[in-house]
């Protein structure tokens, strides 16, 4: 399954920069497949190991601050592996071109 999630912490100020990097350095650790983009990260595994991870990255913000919104959307497709790269590749041959990345 493939999860994209972000966390925004509330009362950070205007740049919460080194608050996310803890974040992903959280998801780094983990060693399940991720992406990061400007708006959030996508990553890929198990129900269990996912969820888990956004529980841990979830409670770090909260031990730093009082207050955080984390947005988690789920695509869980039965019997395809590595989606977090096949998803786009497959876009790609559509339109015949590498979308940017």
């Amino acid at each position: 399954m493939l999860v994209e999630f972000s966390i925004v912490p509330i009362g950070a100020g205007s740049s919460i920069g080194d608050r996310l990097a803890e974040v992903l350095k959280i998801v780094d650790a983990s060693g399940l497949p991720y992406k990061v983009n400007p708006m959030g990260t996508v990553v890929e595994g198990q129900w269990n190991d996912v969820m888990g991870l956004v529980k841990k990255c979830h409670v770090a913000v909260m031990q730093t601050g009082e207050r955080a919104i984390t947005t988690i959307a789920i695509d869980d497709r039965k019997g395809k592996p590595n989606r977090i790269d096949e998803k786009v590749k497959s876009v790609e041959k559509r339109i015949g071109k590498a979308l940017k990345k």
